[in-house]
């Protein structure tokens, strides 16, 4: 996702919605070089499609089981939240 600054949205908003708009582009909005937002094309309901509670859940878990595999540190997740919520 490309990167633009809070100053150059200012002056480029137009350009930047209408990319939004026809080329379904995405942006992260920066202030200062710090990420604050996301610019993201709307989508309706109709659009994405929906999906069962089943569906959704098997897709959770797909996504658990990436992040799982994913992990390269010395904790595992339950650890490290844990650790964060003291």
């Amino acid at each position: 996702m490309p990167r633009i600054g809070l100053r150059h949205l200012k002056t480029h908003a137009s350009e930047v919605m209408r990319d939004v708009e026809e080329n379904r582009a995405r942006y992260v909005i920066t202030n200062r070089g710090e990420p604050v937002a996301v610019i993201v094309p709307f989508a309706s309901t109709d659009e994405v499609g929906r999906q069962s509670k089943e569906e959704a859940w098997q897709e959770f878990l797909q996504v658990r089981e990436r992040i799982g595999e994913a992990q390269t540190g010395p904790f595992s997740a339950v650890e490290l939240m844990r650790e964060l919520r003291r």
